[in-house]
């Protein structure tokens, strides 16, 4: 990062605010969700997938102003959905701030405007900037809430190869947040989510990586940037969710890339690991219930032995009387269509139609 560059965030990061929950500005016309880091003047980092700012708006000037804020300094995205209709992509290039005018077509009189993250967190982060719109009142409907902590699959990566092949351009390019499984069956069954999913990642090994140059997850969740950079703030649990999701174990079972050191698969480590890390949730989340999933691309012996892992994680908890019994969720197994083997936009609205009911029947019992 350029010198410039480094003065200009320093300047944005002297005074910020952590937030991970739905919360409001102080003049009530921002709406902030997600893991996302507030700024001065109402300036928002969005950080993790599908985290988002939304504001209402008199009239049909709208304009919003956006910078793809990182040390790679490559592109990044954010999704729109305006007046309740998904409006599209916008990829926002390296570099400094940049508007973005909206059309506005309706002839209504006051609209919304939603902008979330497209990308995960580990693509980079995006810096909202302001409107030039004319701006009302916003507020916000109290939901129950649900989170979703998994890997690439939970991030909806490689899932949309519409603008680009693929073959072509880089890992955020097919990347569709909005649209993952999460997301979209929180949108059906009307839940509040937060997402914490980075792609790679496993429980006690990432995709690549035996646990030695990369975070695992337990190492990455309390920091709000899901990494290990100690100089990142620290994420603050405000969200408090009625149900926390946890799809980890697709990279903890891969073979890696073939050429780099790999090791088989440890069933201790990953099962001592997921124990510990929803102890770790139980202390900041006492009253949440908790469901684990397996995988839709993990079958075979291998899916034999992920069960099992899952049903140990499980019974080590069978005497625990001050939470609620932990959920197993179990996704059909599925050959993905998507790019580098991932599920792919359609695929994804499979998952989410599966999950749907599960979750809901568990929310409606809370």
């Amino acid at each position: 990062m350029f010198p410039k560059k480094i003065a200009l965030l320093i300047l944005f990061l002297l005074i910020s605010v952590i937030s991970t929950s739905q919360t409001l500005n102080s003049n009530k016309t921002y709406l902030y969700q997600g893991r996302i880091e507030k700024l001065q003047n109402d300036n928002v980092i969005l950080i993790g997938t599908a985290s988002s700012v939304s504001f209402n708006f008199i009239g049909k000037e709208c304009s919003i102003s956006l910078q793809s804020v990182d040390a790679y300094e490559h592109h990044n995205y954010v999704q729109l959905v305006l007046d309740g209709k998904y409006i599209g992509k916008i990829r926002i290039e390296k570099g400094a701030v940049q508007v973005f005018p909206i059309k506005v077509t309706s002839s209504k009189k006051e609209h919304r405007l939603e902008i979330y993250k497209n990308t995960e967190a580990q693509s980079g982060n995006i810096l909202f900037a302001g409107t030039t719109s004319k701006l009302i009142p916003i507020s916000f409907k109290k939901k129950k809430k649900i989170e979703f902590i998994g890997d690439s699959i939970t991030c909806g990566a490689a899932s949309d190869p519409s603008d680009v092949p693929c073959d072509k351009g880089e890992y955020m390019d097919h990347h569709n947040g909005y649209y993952a499984y999460g997301p979209t069956l929180s949108r059906e069954i009307d839940a509040d989510y937060l997402m914490s999913c980075v792609s790679g990642i496993g429980m006690y090994r990432n995709w690549n990586d035996e646990n030695k140059d990369e975070a695992i997850m337990p190492d990455a969740y309390p920091n709000l940037y899901l990494t290990k950079d100690a100089s990142k703030p620290k994420y603050d649990f405000a969200f408090q969710p009625d149900i926390i999701s946890i799809a980890l174990g697709t990279n903890d079972f891969s073979g890696g890339d073939g050429k780099k050191e790999r090791l088989p698969f440890n069933p201790e480590k990953y099962i001592s690991n997921y124990i510990n890390f929803i102890k770790m949730l139980y202390e900041h989340n006492p009253k949440v219930q908790i469901v684990i999933t397996n995988s839709p691309m993990v079958g075979g012996e291998r899916g034999v032995v992920f069960e099992d892992c899952l049903n140990k994680v499980k019974n080590a908890f069978a005497n625990d009387k001050a939470h609620k019994p932990i959920q197993i969720f179990k996704f059909k197994p599925m050959t993905p269509s998507g790019c580098s083997g991932h599920p792919d936009l359609a695929e994804h609205k499979v998952l989410a139609n599966e999950y749907a009911p599960f979750l809901k029947k568990l929310l409606n019992e809370k």
